[in-house]
């Protein structure tokens, strides 16, 4: 299992995986630089969005880390890493943005969110039960076991594969709203879209790792 032939095809999604992750933090590292021209911070630009939406119900944290931002459905909750929450740069509002855009699906009952909130919990049993399955089941040579991994990785990768459209929505909505209530000019929305592409790219890249990854276990399982 460990010398598998069919590991080669993971190599191009390992690559892209770095690479997306070097022009994530390439571009978060240079746009956390740039002040914006409105010079509102991560959290200001947050909750301004929310109000603009009608969201006066969801809140806006601060939480500890790097990148860690994110948009919590079960509290309504717009959570922002510290450079973004406190920082006044063009980064930081784009991600604030890109966060309230998930809150705004929720609002609006976002099919591909809906769907993904559905199968969380089945695809985060599958993610720490697959590979234990895997394991087992290749080195003991049972099929039954290598048959349920695969399906519970399986369920893994289809959450991946749903996260694409709903970050790539969130971004859209961003780049909109920022540019529809005049939060950057016309210069600053360049940057804004670096930052956002950059961070989608490693939702890309982790797709095609799972789907990379699920297609070697079927090549496996096929030689047992």
């Amino acid at each position: 299992m460990i010398f598998h032939p069919s590991m080669v095809i993971l190599i191009p999604a390992v690559l892209l995986g770095f690479y997306a992750q070097y022009k994530v933090r390439n571009a978060y590292k240079k746009y956390s630089q740039v002040g914006n021209a409105k010079q509102i911070n991560g959290k200001d630009a947050a909750i301004f969005l929310l109000q603009q939406n009608g969201l006066t119900d969801v809140a806006v944290e601060e939480v500890p880390g790097e990148l860690s931002d994110h948009y919590d459905p079960r509290d309504k909750t717009v959570r922002l890493s510290p450079g973004n929450y406190r920082g006044a740069s063009l980064a930081a509002v784009s991600i604030a943005a890109h966060e309230v855009g998930h809150a705004i699906q929720h609002a609006k009952s976002y099919k591909p969110l809906e769907i993904r909130a559905a199968i969380l919990p089945v695809a985060s049993i599958g993610s720490s039960l697959a590979f234990p399955l895997l394991l087992a089941g290749f080195f003991l040579q049972i099929s039954s076991l290598v048959s349920i991994g695969i399906a519970f990785f399986a369920a893994a990768v289809i959450f991946q594969v749903v996260t694409l459209p709903v970050e790539f929505d969130a971004s859209n909505r961003a780049m909109k709203q920022l540019a529809g209530y005049g939060m950057l000019s016309q210069d600053e929305v360049g940057g804004a879209k670096k930052v956002l592409n950059a961070a989608a790219m490693t939702y890309v890249a982790a797709t095609i790792m799972a789907v990379s990854q699920l297609l070697q276990f079927l090549m496996m399982a096929g030689d047992e």
